[in-house]
């Protein structure tokens, strides 16, 4: 009997890992920023809010969703090592296969063009590399 119900609960805790990772995203987006002073905030928040947009708009959640990693918070640090982040570092990241992309560039570009046309247009290729 007992070897009956721990076998149950093996199976339980297994099949609901397994429910879990598939309902997992495919990608996430992380979004490196610091807390900066007022007018450098808002720029910042700015782009961080239209990248956000980009990505909600777009992506279905199971396949891709947008995290803000704040520098300074100490539970963040291993991520800020991995990636050497600065403030505005925007990495792709699909842990299922265990591959990353850097687009900090494409981010800083549209800072200065301010094109959101060609920003959203040059993020959704990246993400859709990174998805397949």
């Amino acid at each position: 009997m007992k070897c009956k119900i721990s076998l149950s609960s093996i199976i339980l805790l297994f099949v609901s890992t397994i429910m879990f990772a598939n309902n997992s995203s495919k990608v996430e987006m992380l979004y490196f920023k610091v807390n900066l002073p007022c007018c450098q905030a808002r720029a910042c928040n700015n782009l961080e809010n239209i990248t956000k947009t980009i990505i909600e708009n777009n992506f279905d959640k199971k396949d891709v969703i947008f995290t803000t990693i704040k520098l300074s918070d100490e539970q963040n640090k291993t991520l800020v090592t991995k990636y050497n982040a600065k403030s505005q570092t925007v990495i792709l990241e699909n842990k299922k296969k265990k591959k990353s992309i850097d687009v900090s560039d494409i981010v800083k570009k549209f800072a200065i063009s301010n094109d959101q046309a060609q920003y959203e247009k040059e993020l959704k290729e990246k993400i859709k590399q990174i998805i397949k």
